[in-house]
């Protein structure tokens, strides 16, 4: 019988070894549970933040995917405090096991397991505990959580097998989430202590360090007493585990906790509008007409172009992994190096700011006060201020969400009548406050907005980018995405188009209104009326009687083709004679690329947001070039350079000498469409060229008074401040005194090149 029993035993004995080696077996081929393959082992951290830099090296900000806005860091970019704390505090045998401390896990299973310990300690090493974090879901029972131990093992074995303890640890503190959308050590790092994880002092490193037992619970922000006793326990494991001195210990220990603390959102960082820009520009998908809504037709043109044309644009699909998959700038860790210039971007929301903020929007406010319709223009009725809020209310998230649930029409707009508390936001902080859905409609409305855009004359690098005033409150785009009519800011592309029929600045035109087949084009002035005027005077006060002349004389068709040759793609653009006036709509981006041409020799400058991309492991896998197309000869550039300089000099973009004191050589047009609704500045030096568009959401909210609503008032000084910063900048190199290249001595009247000595447009054109 004893016999019998003892056979028993050793053959339940073998059996239990038989079946876990056999288990093991199955976990280590992934025959039970899940087992990653040896590419997700070699890169267990492929779900990770892209960053996205500034030309002068600045971290711009990242692109993440909810939560995971992790940045990768090397080993050697760890204080050593960082991880002596850690390895101190979770795995004491780090350097002497395998992936499986067996003297932690038995002394787990006695003291804790058989006789109920809890401050026994854990038997998890930093292997098994990355293991877990990368490769384990959640268990939700103890006999879960049971069948996952094995394999958490078996990938612990994996990764020491294929992995350095340095790289170890840095994947450890790589991917923990520390909260606050802080995911890895360097958010960390930067939330928490506004440093570098390089740059972590003792204290600090023991304070993160301590998070990792348990982030929620020692959570700094919430809990700053609990916080620093477990930051006191890890330096005193530090110090019995030798790493640091008695003073080192009796020192950090009583420093407070110092926190530095900036909570982050993905709505933070340099230049917002730019990086959502190029999120959704990377990202893009191949246009196909049946993804865009019938009133949307016309972007489906706009983004086929783009595709077509900039290799930004899809990038992410237009290009393939090692894999074949796509790319994601959520999730691989890219590397995106753009051509803005942090401090000209700063100079750009600042001059923006300044002149749409602190002075244009009090005296509209003041202007508003007299508006039976306010924020709208005075020229429309109450019935049709109404359709626009209206629209708006059915554009809104609000509306969607009410009848996607099944809401009526009728109950609907009762609960957008309904005053309810909101928090609405003001220049001076966000203000609490009781109104109804529908009022904060029209009280949003109130709010001006504007578009800015600087771009290397040469390169057409985009080196400041403003798309709005606040993306939180108001994120629709107005420098690349948002399109408004253009107004007589289109008027040099009709005159570089008469300089390429063979027309010069000093050729005369008789300034009288006609009749063009019933349109009649009125004109702001009638200053020298019925005499002969040169077109450098004709473009100078921007008058509109020249221009339809120009534009009587040539074919539509032309200019049209010659719009798009400046790059401004407009869908649907119709030929006829009122296109001279600028009716068709344009986003500051494309009109601030088209102006190259004019400080370019005639050489326009596609815009260039990106000069190379790079993957998590530092390999350069896109590079982008400055795109040229030759627009106008360089004749006619030159004669433009001329005209467009006059402008400044003495016509309707003057005040940038006499009130702003601007000196710098420089060319610019001014642009104000029907009753003010859309005001331009365009002006070009020979190094940059910048656009200002100021206008409000909606085309009927203007200023109704012409002396303060047009180009030269409202645009016109976003540009003059933005070029005031720029030159007291020195460290940017860009200066007051740089001349434009023309031929020594050039008359542009008297052109060698010209190939008409006529003096009247009759004659050119007869």
């Amino acid at each position: 019988m004893r016999k019998k029993l003892i056979r028993f035993l050793w053959i339940s004995m073998a059996s239990v070894v038989v079946l876990l080696a056999l288990a093991f077996v199955a976990i280590w081929n992934g025959w039970i549970g899940y087992m990653p393959d040896m590419e997700e082992l070699e890169n267990p951290i492929s779900r990770s933040a892209s960053m996205i830099y500034s030309a002068d090296g600045k971290l711009m900000g990242t692109y993440n995917s909810d939560r995971e806005n992790r940045i990768i860091v090397d080993y050697n970019k760890l204080s050593p405090d960082l991880v002596r704390a850690l390895v101190a505090t979770e795995d004491e045998r780090f350097y002497e096991h395998s992936g499986i401390d067996f003297k932690a896990l038995g002394r787990a299973i006695v003291k804790r397991g058989i006789m109920g310990q809890a401050s026994a300690g854990g038997g998890s090493t930093i292997t098994q505990q990355l293991a877990k974090q990368l490769f384990t879901e959640k268990a939700h029972s103890t006999l879960e959580r049971l069948i996952q131990k094995p394999i958490e093992w078996v990938i612990a074995i994996k990764l020491e097998r294929n992995f350095t303890k340095e790289e170890i640890i840095a994947m450890y503190l790589n991917y923990f989430d520390f909260l606050h959308n802080a995911v890895g050590i360097k958010m960390a790092a930067d939330t928490y202590f506004s440093k570098e994880p390089k740059n972590l002092n003792l204290a600090e490193s023991a304070t993160l360090i301590g998070m990792c037992k348990n982030p929620s619970y020692f959570n700094p922000y919430r809990y700053e007493e609990r916080c620093v006793e477990r930051r006191n326990v890890v330096l005193g494991q530090m110090y019995n585990a030798r790493y640091i001195s008695k003073a080192d210990y009796d020192s950090a220990r009583v420093q407070p906790l110092g926190l530095n603390i900036r909570r982050r959102t993905h709505q933070e960082g340099i230049a917002m509008y730019f990086r959502e820009f190029i999120k959704q520009y990377m990202m893009a998908e191949e246009p196909e007409m049946k993804n865009y809504p019938s009133w949307n037709r016309a972007q489906y043109l706009i983004d086929s172009v783009a595709w077509a044309n900039d290799p930004l644009f899809g990038w992410c699909h237009k290009n393939k992994k090692r894999n074949g998959e796509d790319y994601n700038v959520y999730t691989d860790g890219l590397r995106i190096y753009s051509t803005i210039d942090t401090r000209m971007q700063k100079y750009a929301e600042e001059a923006v700011y300044q002149h749409v903020v602190k002075e244009l929007q009090p005296q509209f406010n003041v202007e508003m006060r007299m508006k039976p319709n306010a924020p709208f223009s005075r020229h429309i009725t109450q019935k049709e201020a109404q359709g626009i809020i209206d629209r708006s209310m059915r554009r809104s998230e609000r509306y969607r969400v009410l009848k996607e649930n099944g809401a009526s029409e009728e109950e609907i707009r009762h609960s957008f009548r309904t005053p309810v508390e909101m928090t609405v936001f003001t220049y001076r902080g966000e203000k609490d406050t009781t109104m109804s859905p529908l009022d904060s409609i029209r009280y949003y409305k109130k709010f001006l907005r504007s578009g800015f855009v600087s771009m290397d004359a040469h390169t057409g690098y985009v080196k400041a980018y403003v798309g709005g005033l606040n993306y939180e409150h108001f994120s629709y785009d107005m420098a690349f995405m948002g399109r408004r009519q253009v107004g007589s800011t289109t008027k040099p592309y009709l005159y570089a188009l008469t300089m390429e029929n063979g027309m010069n600045p000093c050729d005369q035109v008789l300034n009288v209104q006609k009749n063009y087949g019933g349109w009649i084009p009125r004109n702001g002035s009638r200053a020298r009326y019925g005499a002969m005027v040169p077109l450098k005077w004709g473009l100078a006060q921007s008058n509109n009687w020249i221009s339809a002349q120009l534009m009587s004389r040539i074919n539509p068709q032309d200019f049209i083709n010659i719009l798009h040759k400046f790059g401004i793609n407009t869908p649907g653009i119709e030929p006829s004679m009122v296109l001279c006036l600028g009716p068709n709509e344009v986003s500051v981006g494309e009109m601030v690329s088209a102006y190259t041409a004019f400080a370019n020799h005639g050489i326009r400058c596609a815009p260039i947001f990106v000069t190379k991309i790079e993957d998590y492991e530092g390999n350069v896998i896109a590079e982008f070039q400055p795109r040229l197309n030759e627009v106008i000869s360089e004749s006619s550039a030159n004669k433009m350079l001329v005209m467009l300089k006059g402008v400044i000099d003495g016509g309707t973009g003057s005040r940038m000498r006499y009130r702003y004191n601007v000196r710098c050589e420089m060319g610019g047009k001014t642009g104000t469409t029907n009753l003010n609704a859309d005001v331009w500045f365009m002006g070009f030096t020979p190094s940059l060229v910048n656009g200002c568009w100021v206008g409000g959401e909606d085309r009927d909210i203007h200023f109704d008074s012409t002396s303060i609503g047009q180009g030269a008032n409202m645009a016109l000084p976003v540009w003059a401040y933005f070029m005031q910063r720029v030159f007291a900048d020195k460290s940017l190199g860009y200066k007051p005194d740089e001349k434009f290249e023309l031929p020594s001595g050039y008359d542009p009247c008297k052109s060698e090149e010209d190939r008409y000595g006529l003096n009247g447009i009759e004659e050119v054109y007869e």
